[in-house]
């Protein structure tokens, strides 16, 4: 008798299979269950997205990024850049326009979810949310050249990241817009966001890169809801005073072009400490996090 076909036997298999979990499918083969086949396959879809998955959406997502024209790169983190100081605008109108009472930051800082939401929703290039994307892939297969695209990628991110801000702080600080009431509660966030000193500031921007990058794994498992993720999160980078390089330099660049901060001030208080910080909560805690979790589960060319 002639041996079965196997891999048409496994592909029936596959598809006949009723969950992605081998545990799971061994189970119901062997002893059955009261659910339905809707029901199944209803739990099979809410559980689809295990942390493997969620790595390798945001993986190929890196592969993307890392493999993008300069020029589009470019364009894209100069739209972030300037998109973001909607968070600081937005920020200080709710600052401008509410009375001074003790609940007023938790309703002002909402407006700071504002820049993030036009960023992300909008698919434009953050520095702080490459931070985990970039680096995924490189984790998987290290070599040079995939640290090289790093290199490129963040680079060229971050500078037209810088330059958006730069647009848009040179913007609040002479009041293009003619809203001097806004100008004025800009220039007050904006000292705030300044008061910490270097190491303050490095901490702060520590839990801040964490939070964009758990914004950015929690995305694609929340469907419907990721407006409500990345609002909330970015929320609390507000709430929470932590400091973020790309949103904090709308704020320096406001104060420098206002004459109230010199720019190696900034430089040495601000720019170094949050960079570091958000690349060592994004890139170094969160990912390597994130792929110590899955690194199991992965085969030998890390796939």
């Amino acid at each position: 008798m002639d041996a079965p076909n196997t891999d048409l036997h496994n592909g029936r298999n596959t598809q006949e299979r009723r969950h992605s979990n081998d545990v799971t499918e061994r189970r119901i083969e062997e002893e059955g269950s009261t659910l339905t086949d809707t029901e199944l396959r209803e739990i099979e879809r809410r559980l689809s997205l295990r942390p493997l998955a969620i790595y390798e959406l945001v993986r190929q997502e890196g592969e993307d990024e890392l493999t993008r024209p300069v020029s589009s790169l470019w364009w894209s983190g100069l739209a972030a850049g300037l998109s973001i100081g909607f968070s600081v605008f937005t920020q200080a109108a709710l600052r401008a326009y509410l009375p001074d009472m003790p609940w007023r930051p938790l309703l002002e800082s909402w407006g700071y979810s504002v820049g993030f939401l036009i960023v992300i929703l909008g698919r434009q290039q953050l520095f702080t949310e490459i931070t985990l994307t970039a680096v995924l892939p490189v984790l998987a297969r290290p070599k040079w050249a995939g640290v090289r695209a790093i290199a490129r990628l963040w680079g060229v991110v971050f500078i037209a990241n810088m330059i958006g801000t730069a647009i848009y702080g040179a913007g609040i600080a002479y009041d293009v817009l003619g809203t001097p009431e806004i100008t004025y509660a800009a220039l007050a966030v904006s000292r705030e966001a300044m008061e910490p000193g270097p190491w303050s500031t490095l901490l702060r921007g520590i839990v801040a890169g964490w939070l964009i990058a758990t914004v950015v794994w929690l995305l694609p498992s929340a469907q419907n809801a990721g407006f409500f993720v990345i609002a909330l999160l970015t929320f609390l980078i507000s709430l929470f005073h932590l400091s973020h390089i790309v949103a904090g330099s709308v704020e320096a660049m406001t104060l420098m072009f206002s004459g109230e901060l010199l720019p190696h001030h900034a430089i040495w208080s601000f720019y170094l400490p949050a960079l570091v910080g958000n690349i060592l909560g994004g890139s170094t805690l969160f990912a390597l996090i994130s792929y110590g979790q899955v690194a199991p589960e992965l085969d030998p060319k890390g796939n």
